[in-house]
């Protein structure tokens, strides 16, 4: 009865619900709790399955599955997660004391959708908040052992299923790290901060919202492939979602395939959502930073304000002039004029990085280097007269030659120790350090 009325409450007055505090611990945790910080539940899955709307669940360091090992950790209610804590809770830091999620390839016949799936009940409800995880694809992925794979880089490149490493039980799982399904028809508030998304097989988040406030606020995305981040409008009215995407690094974001020719967003704006786009870096993305290309410009508002962005290898940012032209690319130094294209309703005060050496010691070198110089290319052997060609025609059929590809790095394994470097690399821009 009080949960209730508490909850009746908080909407009226505009505020979070307040509600219990649980506590869960892989180490010392057990699956029946009682949630304590003295006996705290084992698993995060544990804890969301008593917790009601409105709860916060602290957890410790050390690696989550979903339930009896599962891949995917799914969150059915609207509750606040934070992650980063020391065994006894008394200490915070998402980088010294780190909650991962972070399932191996041996798991990948448990996979859902999404490894940290967001499905709470349809209709209002206090928030829901991912803060502080982190959440790493790099052992679910299968890698070639030695195609694409440059000198001082972890792995070879990723391996599209069904192939797969000599090494590997399965092949890679394209699931999104943090995904909520279009069908959920939540209409509370998303927040997801100060977490980490890494090596993600497929969109590091891909958020279809029905009602309400998206805010991804101070993350680090880093090697994910085709999106670092998407936020969608499920919902047919325009502007009934709100994406608010800022102070995160966005980097090294891969193409959809190993042609590196196709995708590679830092984020992308979709149709009917109200996007806020300021204080980000978006660095070293195969296609581009930031891409307005997809759906009818003239269902966005956008505002891109106060944003970092080097070396992008297609452009910083991708725009549609009319729904028929898409892709015109623009850089840094052109982003005034898009203020006159449909949908962009603010670009201020964008920046290109003038001194890369702002990074030194925090992008892992070698990673840097080799896709700096990424490269794909294809050979075909062809001959109309080898023996083979000749019999084929002469039973009338088709003569054949073989293609070679070549790609020198694609989706390969960024070091998980190297992407907490990128906290607090430039001091007004991207994701700061977790206080």
């Amino acid at each position: 009865m009080r949960k209730v009325l508490c909850w009746c409450i908080a909407l009226m007055l505009g505020m979070t619900v307040c509600g219990a505090d649980l506590y869960v611990s892989r180490s010392n945790g057990k699956k029946k709790g009682p949630g304590t910080k003295e006996a705290p539940y084992r698993a995060i899955s544990d804890a969301v399955s008593k917790a009601q709307p409105g709860d916060t669940i602290h957890v410790a360091a050390g690696t989550y599955t979903g339930k009896l090992g599962a891949s995917e950790i799914v969150i059915d209610k609207a509750v606040t997660i934070i992650g980063g804590y020391s065994e006894d809770f008394s200490v915070r830091d998402v980088v010294q004391y780190p909650v991962l999620i972070q399932p191996v390839n041996d798991k990948n016949d448990t996979k859902g959708i999404g490894l940290l799936t967001l499905n709470p009940p349809a209709g209002a409800g206090p928030d829901l908040v991912i803060d502080g995880l982190v959440i790493d694809q790099s052992y679910m992925n299968s890698y070639h052992d030695v195609k694409g794979k440059p000198e001082g880089v972890e792995t070879g490149m990723w391996l599209e299923p069904p192939a797969k490493g000599s090494k590997d039980k399965f092949a890679s799982a394209k699931s999104y790290s943090i995904y909520k399904p279009t069908a959920n028809r939540f209409e509370g508030n998303i927040i997801i901060r100060n977490c980490v998304i890494a090596n993600a097989g497929n969109y590091g988040i891909n958020i279809s919202h029905f009602k309400g406030d998206v805010k991804i606020l101070n993350n680090i995305f880093i090697a994910c492939r085709m999106e670092s981040c998407d936020v969608a409008n499920s919902n047919a009215q325009t502007g009934a979602v709100t994406c608010e995407f800022a102070n995160n690094t966005v980097l090294f974001t891969w193409s959809r395939t190993n042609d590196l020719g196709d995708m590679g967003y830092g984020f992308r704006c979709r149709e009917k959502v109200t996007s806020n786009i300021h204080h980000n870096i978006f660095g070293l993305n195969v296609f581009t930073g930031v891409g307005n290309d997809k759906g009818d410009p003239r269902t966005k508002n956008i505002s891109l304000d106060n944003n970092v962005f080097f070396l992008n290898k297609k452009s910083d940012v991708t725009v549609v002039k009319s729904p028929s032209i898409l892709h015109l690319m623009v850089d840094a130094e052109e982003f005034e004029d898009m203020v006159d294209f449909p949908g962009m309703e603010s670009v201020e005060d964008n920046v290109s990085l003038k001194d890369p050496a702002a990074f030194k010691g925090r992008i892992n070198e070698a990673y840097l280097t080799a896709f700096l110089n990424a490269s794909y290319s294809e050979k075909l052997d062809y001959d109309e007269n080898s023996p083979a060609n000749l019999f084929r025609a002469a039973l009338g059929m088709n003569k054949v030659g073989k293609i070679t590809t070549k790609v020198s790095m694609y989706g390969n394994r960024y070091p998980l120790a190297d992407a907490y470097k990128l906290f607090g690399a430039l001091s007004e821009y991207g994701a700061q350090p977790v206080k």
